[in-house]
């Protein structure tokens, strides 16, 4: 089984915009009660993710490339709108791969990084860039911007 152990933060300034070109997601939802599934499609890749319930920043993870032409009917057909669409960028710094992504769309003037890690309690040096840690806040999880994008906030 998989484990992502993750930390989230808003990101300030531009900084960061000249550490990594963009790379356009497209990602949708397929309601579930206990688990989220994910459709996603990166640049001519799809992938399908199913993700356990989240205990602190850890929680079980599984994700596996699929067809394109079947990741975007099931985005098409299965996942509940709105889609959420970002341009990511993968920013390697002490060790580290930072994923900073620019939201669109409903979302558009949240910036938003994550960075993964292999224990929950790992220290990391923060670039300049992190503002506020939002890792236990549930409204940025990617799931619930697609339900309560973060215009409505």
């Amino acid at each position: 089984m998989g484990i992502e152990i993750e930390r989230k933060f808003l990101v300030i300034g531009d900084e960061w915009r000249a550490l990594a070109p963009g790379t356009l997601y497209r990602q949708g939802y397929i309601p579930t009660l206990e688990s989220t599934v994910r459709i996603r499609i990166i640049d001519d890749r799809g992938f399908i993710t199913i993700k356990g319930m989240t205990q602190g920043i850890s929680r079980s993870e599984f994700e596996y490339e699929i067809p394109i032409t079947d990741a975007a009917q099931m985005l098409d057909t299965l996942c509940k709108p709105p889609l959420i669409e970002k341009y990511r960028h993968k920013i390697s710094l002490n060790g580290l791969v930072w994923e900073v992504d620019e939201f669109l769309g409903q979302n558009q003037g949240l910036i938003m990084a994550e960075v993964e890690l292999k224990s929950a309690d790992q220290s990391i040096d923060l670039p300049e860039w992190i503002g506020e840690d939002v890792s236990h806040d549930p409204r940025y999880y990617n799931s619930n911007l697609a339900k309560h994008p973060f215009s409505t906030w």
